[in-house]
């Protein structure tokens, strides 16, 4: 049974949690939805079962990175447990490969190894920032100055704009919501701090 929820998407341990900070950080994913279906298999002992994934994706159709991605069909599970339990899960799996690529969907199993990188405290960190309200002339001046300097870093961004650390404070937010927004490029698979790399995206 669910143990808590995620903005109404319930969960069942913090791993599926933070599975569920890195798909909605993530701009290709049209939707999610917790314990999408229940399947029903026959066991080696010919023993009718069910079994119900954790999650499914759907991508968004509007955009070229997403436009060819097929729905995933997800389970969460913590590395020990998974090996500790491999045989009673192998059948479920199993079933559930088969079900979703009846559908055209594909089945994954994800561990700690796939969802608590650098790239989730990232994600963590930068999510709020992506709804953060920017005045359209200073984005549209941030951005501007990206594609002068081609290559930079936050704070020689913020730098650009003022000698002052109050005003550069100010900007800090706006290149984080830009980060957010993918309009700036910059390695997510590493700590984000005031010294990394940032490249430009878009010109404008």
């Amino acid at each position: 049974m669910p143990t808590s929820t995620s903005e109404h998407q319930p969960f069942e341990s913090t791993l599926e949690r933070d599975l569920m900070y890195l798909l909605k950080f993530d701009l290709t994913v049209d939707r999610f939805v917790a314990q999408p279906v229940k399947i029903k298999y026959v066991d080696e002992q010919n023993v009718a079962r069910s079994y119900t994934p954790d999650l499914i994706v759907y991508h968004r159709k509007d955009t070229p990175e997403a436009r060819h991605k097929k729905s995933i069909l997800l389970e969460v599970k913590y590395k020990d447990d998974l090996c500790k339990n491999f045989r009673e899960y192998h059948p479920k799996f199993r079933a559930a490969m088969k079900y979703a690529k009846s559908r055209g969907w594909v089945f994954k199993v994800y561990t700690e190894d796939h969802i608590r990188t650098p790239y989730l405290a990232n994600a963590k960190f930068l999510l709020p920032y992506r709804d953060y309200a920017v005045d359209h002339s200073i984005f549209l001046n941030v951005l501007k100055r990206m594609t002068d300097l081609s290559e930079t870093t936050p704070q020689a961004l913020v730098a650009s704009f003022y000698k002052d650390k109050w005003n550069q404070a100010s900007l800090i937010p706006v290149v984080w919501h830009l980060i957010a927004k993918n309009h700036i490029g910059t390695n997510l698979l590493s700590p984000l701090t005031m010294s990394s790399s940032l490249w430009c995206l878009h010109n404008v």
